[in-house]
């Protein structure tokens, strides 16, 4: 009796903590992908995982998320399995889009829907991309934007512990690397060594400013005084400079109430994610309405940021009960808000969401 072939599976790398991770669960999630399709592999970022060499012959990046897939001519029988890792978010997504539709060949197990997400249109694509490639933009970075949170010392002390644990923990990690290179317990490449020793001090510049948190000025050493102002300056241009001009550009080309128009998109699905992130490091959560969240994001912003008020929705209202007139359905107009809020309120009521991220309540 013939051994039954075994058809391999993609691996999906990621780390809930990462805004990109959970967008391609979103993608996962939207696409109607069985739970037996992709296996999904946690890297802990707060433990340095990702650096690990291990992970490293994957992605030599050490970034989540990573998806690693079968060659497509190793789902016949008489190939030996080999892989290929996809490393860029964009691609990810891009990939999983395709690689499941109603024509699709990819041994699904999944009777969920398989709709495109990606625009059927040139000015649709083209709109697609720019919204992408801005929110995926150096100034937009969710991971710059969570070590750079805090422009007075109040709140430097509120968000130090959460980002100095992470850095310490990443931190630990890679010395326990580099001893064990040292040691001749493993052996890596210079390069890979190089690799840690950068991320190391990258780390350790990013801890001077975290270590004496719940020091009130006049303790500070000189040191302790610079190193302070100089994260006070990057917050504020990481958030009231960067971030505000992204957010503005933004708003600008969202259509509503999804990016695009009225249906979900390849876009919705990374600007989730983006979205989610920056509310919560605003002091947000989903359990917010979106003029509540965007509201928080604005004042997080600082500066009196304000986004533009030019997005009109329009709701189902009662007319007015009378004797020749009984109650009818009829429109209510609400006030204009951002359209960042009226996409936080459109993407919250997706499944999708509401399985990654929970029900809002």
């Amino acid at each position: 009796m013939s051994t039954p072939h075994i058809i391999p599976k993609a691996v999906l790398y990621y780390d809930a903590r990462s805004a990109w991770s959970l967008a391609v669960l979103l993608a996962l999630e939207e696409k109607g992908y069985g739970k037996d399709e992709v296996d999904l592999k946690l890297v802990n970022l707060s433990k340095g995982e990702n650096f690990s060499p291990t992970f490293l012959r994957i992605n030599p990046k050490g970034t989540v998320p990573t998806l690693v897939v079968p060659f497509e001519n190793t789902l016949t029988p008489d190939m030996e399995s080999r892989y290929k890792a996809i490393t860029d978010t964009e691609a990810i997504i891009a990939f999983l889009d395709k690689s499941r539709s109603i024509m699709s060949h990819t041994h699904t197990t999944s009777a969920a829907p398989a709709p495109a997400l990606s625009p059927a249109t040139i000015e649709l694509s083209a709109m697609a991309k720019s919204i992408i490639a801005l929110i995926h933009s150096s100034p937009a970075s969710p991971e710059l934007l969570f070590y750079f949170n805090a422009g007075d010392s109040t709140t430097l002390k509120t968000v130090s512990p959460s980002v100095s644990a992470f850095l310490k923990g990443r931190k630990g990690a890679l010395e326990h690397y580099l001893a064990e290179d040292e040691a001749n317990e493993i052996r890596v490449s210079e390069k890979t060594k190089k690799f840690w020793l950068d991320k190391k001090s990258t780390t350790e510049e990013l801890l001077a400013s975290l270590d004496e948190a719940d020091k009130s000025e006049p303790d500070l050493s000189e040191g302790g005084k610079k190193a302070r102002e100089e994260y006070f300056e990057k917050t504020k241009a990481a958030w009231e400079v960067g971030l505000a001009l992204v957010l503005t550009k933004l708003s600008k080309e969202l259509v509503g109430p999804f990016a695009l128009g009225e249906q979900i998109s390849i876009v919705d699905v990374h600007l989730a994610a983006w979205l989610h992130e920056l509310v919560t490091l605003s002091g947000g959560d989903t359990r917010d309405n979106g003029i509540a969240a965007i509201s928080r994001l604005e004042a997080h912003v600082g500066g009196g940021f304000t986004l533009a008020k030019d997005a009109v929705t329009a709701v189902p209202a009662m007319a007015p009960r009378s004797s020749s007139n009984p109650a009818t359905p009829a429109t209510a107009i609400e006030p204009p808000k951002p359209k960042l809020a009226v996409l936080w309120d459109t993407l919250t009521e997706r499944p999708s969401w509401q399985k990654v991220f929970g029900v809002r309540g």
